[in-house]
């Protein structure tokens, strides 16, 4: 009888052992998975679980998301309180503000491979450009209204005008040449 509880004692302690290992592995599996992730892996993380998800941009402003589509390096979805849609690159991205909830609801961000991981930033605004859609671009000296005309590398050519008309030779006002760094956030309305 007393073997019985030592050998009782034994193998609850090594049960407890393993299951103590195992929380550890996973633990540490969870610590690698999270060290590995970038910013735009927890936006596509938390893109299918929140209805808006709050930005602070790097100006200081704060935008409220409803992320849609996560690309190389930028991140596209609806401006909330707006029928506005919005194109917001990575670089402009200060802190994503998600709630407690949100955070609980995240999930797994969709694999990589997907066609729109591999489309840069610069091939969205040159999508832009052959629509000829009216833009309002947020940047660090303000907001500028007009037609992306070209997209380069690593700037743009925007005709500024009223965001309320067309691109015409008329209502042009000047053409900027902007860096795509400086770009911080893309209004269409």
């Amino acid at each position: 009888m007393r073997w019985d509880e030592l050998f009782a004692d034994l193998e609850g302690q090594l049960e407890h052992g393993l299951g103590a290992e195992e929380r550890e592995a996973a633990l540490e599996e969870e610590r690698l998975r999270v060290g590995r992730a970038s910013l735009r892996d927890r936006i596509a993380a938390l893109a299918g679980s929140v209805d808006a998800l709050p930005i602070r941009l790097v100006d200081g402003s704060t935008v409220e998301l409803v992320p849609r589509t996560v690309g190389r390096d930028w991140v596209s979805g609806d401006l909330l309180g707006t029928s506005a849609q919005a194109l917001l690159p990575l670089h402009a991205v200060a802190a994503l503000l998600p709630g407690a909830d949100q955070l609980r609801r995240s999930r797994e961000p969709v694999a990589l491979g997907a066609v729109t991981d591999r489309i840069g930033l610069a091939f969205v605004l040159r999508d832009l450009a052959r629509r000829r859609r009216t833009v309002q671009l947020a940047t660090p000296g303000g907001v500028l209204a007009g037609t992306v005309d070209r997209v380069g590398r690593d700037h743009l050519d925007l005709a500024v005008h009223p965001a309320d008309g067309w691109r015409r030779a008329s209502s042009v006002s000047r053409v900027e040449v902007l860096a795509l760094a400086q770009v911080l956030l893309v209004r269409v309305d």
